[in-house]
């Protein structure tokens, strides 16, 4: 059963002249350690590959934090979301801390995906809610 679904579209211009103006503590705000690592490799290798990451994260989180319903209020908070690929390439969400723990209270599971183009990146994440057992019909009640 699908609790909620959130997208987000995302200006990477808007992005870049963030950073700009707040430089690395801006990326601080928005990425885990993880992320981080990853950003900084790109950002070395192509400033504008690490610019695109940073922007399909933001992207992401946000979706995200449409997804689950709370916005970017607690237990919700940029560095509790991680958005990492498994070796396939695919996107996924870990999530840590207090966020992790409401999340599993609630038995919810999210799927995300994200892309990127020269001025955007984009995400769409849905969350899903196990479907409550439902009487069996031979059951007598």
């Amino acid at each position: 059963m699908i609790h909620g679904i959130g997208t987000d579209i995302c200006d990477i211009r808007r992005i870049q002249a963030t950073f700009e103006r707040q430089g690395e503590r801006f990326v601080e705000k928005v990425l885990c350690p993880a992320e981080l690592a990853v950003w900084r490799r790109r950002t070395a290798r192509n400033p504008q590959r690490g610019l695109r990451y940073l922007a399909t994260r933001f992207s992401a989180k946000e979706a995200f934090s449409k997804a689950i319903g709370l916005g970017m209020r607690m237990p919700m908070a940029w560095r509790r979301c991680e958005i990492a690929n498994l070796p396939s390439g695919q996107p996924v969400i870990v999530l840590h801390g207090d966020l992790k723990d409401w999340f599993e209270a609630q038995g919810l599971r999210a799927h995300v995906t994200v892309t990127d183009e020269t001025d955007y990146a984009a995400s769409f994440v849905v969350v899903e809610r196990p479907m409550p057992a439902t009487p069996n019909a031979t059951t007598a009640i």
